[in-house]
């Protein structure tokens, strides 16, 4: 496998071409009970759920469903998250941990509904998923971690043995996990919503919102939307009120797959916080073989330095798996995560003050499940229906526990230095300054996860407008 640079699409864009014709963007004004904004799992979850319940929707998307952060994920669907659990219980206690639980495994079991509902096939898959350490001095997290997830409810045991090609000290596993195809699972929950009278524009992207007695959005071309309520599901939102824009930080990481022989290839999910995260699964792949996925090397958008955090990825499975990358096939991409600052995501008002305009964001990593999740909860708060256990758990208008603010000053201060800093271009999203990711061939902004093209045009929100010409040359 050649190292470094990102080109060409993920797996899951390459095995699920998008239909040919694009759902026309929209070029004419309109009006709707609810507008969905983000055409990713989040807001296609959400839109399909009201159409089911009989609101008048309409789903704005900037760019082809499914195409931006959900094309990019690594599909691991599964209600064990790293070691997040005895983080919950000890941040906002047992019952909050509970309800986090319930609320992922709902997910998951909404999934394979909507697959049954829709006629879906995503290539479901039931597995195992294993958080792992391999250095003894880390077993206790991981145990803590095993207690922790049990006490929420979660079939969560401890394991020292795993089908890993190497030893670990310590691990926990949650069975009856599910691996699957996002993409072919979106692409039908797209149909599905058309189907049931729901209606989509593709290209289409929002510059603009304002809430008075209805909602009024703008967008590129002109024209204009009035619904009574609004979802804001862009990953990182496009309109975010102060109080949430500071518990908000964004990162991207990195993601090598390539064919592996069936009989070498892990049947369960596996993630470590070791060696800047390692994060592995499988997908089917022919006959003969399966696709090992493995997933990495955070960073800030704009950091730089990608190429090393590729070939370090690499090598590390090609260390860990035998034969990885030796044929023609290979893939690589890379996610963007929205991390909020308590590690719960926000899903529901967007601030106290607003009575008909809904987020949902901060999936931490974890933005399958979570963004089932969300469609669920967010379709119980528009359409008036009974909302499940968790609601105040996501509620983003929530109080910050005082042992996260420290974290909260950091980011922030962070973010001033990156306004302060003297260097071209600017991010037309709020002026911070721009780095540029030589792997992917972006400008990049570290305070919010907007990107652009070289040529200025916007990649990823929640910038709606390209840069200003001329757009500098990139650094040789």
């Amino acid at each position: 496998m050649p190292t470094a640079s990102i080109s060409g699409a993920s797996y899951w864009m390459d095995s699920a071409p998008a239909p040919a014709s694009a759902r026309p963007a929209l070029d004419h004004d309109l009006t709707a009970d609810v507008v969905v904004i983000g055409g990713g799992v989040a807001g296609l979850c959400t839109a399909y759920e009201l159409v089911r319940a009989g609101r008048e929707v309409v789903l704005l998307e900037a760019d082809r469903v499914a195409s931006g952060v959900t094309g990019h994920t690594t599909g691991k669907l599964t209600s064990l998250h790293g070691l997040l659990y005895a983080r919950l219980r000890d941040t906002h206690g047992s019952e909050a941990a509970a309800r986090y639980a319930r609320a992922q495994e709902d997910a998951l079991q909404q999934v394979v509904r909507l697959c049954d509902e829709t006629g879906v096939d995503a290539e479901l898959e039931r597995a195992p998923a294993y958080t792992y350490v391999v250095d003894e001095e880390r077993a206790e997290e991981v145990r803590a971690e095993a207690d922790a997830a049990r006490e929420a409810g979660l079939d969560a045991v401890p394991a020292t043995t795993t089908e890993l090609p190497f030893p670990v000290a310590a691990a926990v596993r949650v069975d009856n996990q599910l691996l699957f195809h996002p993409r072919k699972f979106l692409l039908g929950l797209a149909e599905g919503l058309v189907a049931r009278g729901g209606t989509l524009h593709e290209h289409t992207r929002v510059t603009g919102l304002k809430e008075h007695a209805d909602c009024r959005l703008t967008v590129e071309g002109g024209a204009t939307v009035h619904a009574q309520d609004v979802v804001i599901a862009t990953n990182f939102p496009l309109t975010t009120h102060t109080s949430l824009l500071a518990r908000l930080t964004v990162r991207r990481e990195l993601v090598v797959a390539a064919p592996v022989a069936r009989a070498l290839a892990p049947q369960g999910m596996y993630l470590t916080p070791e060696d800047r995260t390692r994060s592995v699964r499988t997908a089917p792949y022919g006959e003969d073989h399966r696709l090992l996925i493995v997933t990495g090397e955070a960073f800030v958008p704009g950091a730089g330095g990608v190429d090393e955090r590729l070939d370090r990825l690499t090598a590390w499975a090609r260390r860990a798996f035998p034969g990885f990358g030796d044929g023609p096939d290979a893939y690589r991409w890379a996610a963007q995560d929205v991390m909020s600052a308590d590690h719960l995501p926000y899903v529901g008002h967007e601030h106290p003050d607003t009575q008909h305009v809904f987020v949902a964001t901060g999936f931490g990593g974890w933005g399958l499940s979570n963004g089932v999740m969300a469609g669920r909860l967010l379709a119980a708060h528009v359409s008036g229906a009974p909302r499940p256990d968790w609601t105040e758990l996501f509620d983003p208008r929530r109080h910050l526990p005082l042992r996260e603010i420290p974290d909260v000053v950091r980011a922030q201060a962070s973010v001033a230095r990156h306004y302060l800093a003297r260097r071209p271009p600017r991010c037309t999203h709020m002026g911070c300054e721009l780095g540029f990711n030589e792997a992917e061939n972006t400008w990049e902004c570290p305070c919010h996860g907007s990107r652009f093209a070289v040529d200025g045009r916007v990649v990823q929100g929640p910038a709606t407008s390209p840069l200003e010409k001329p757009v500098p040359e990139p650094p040789v």
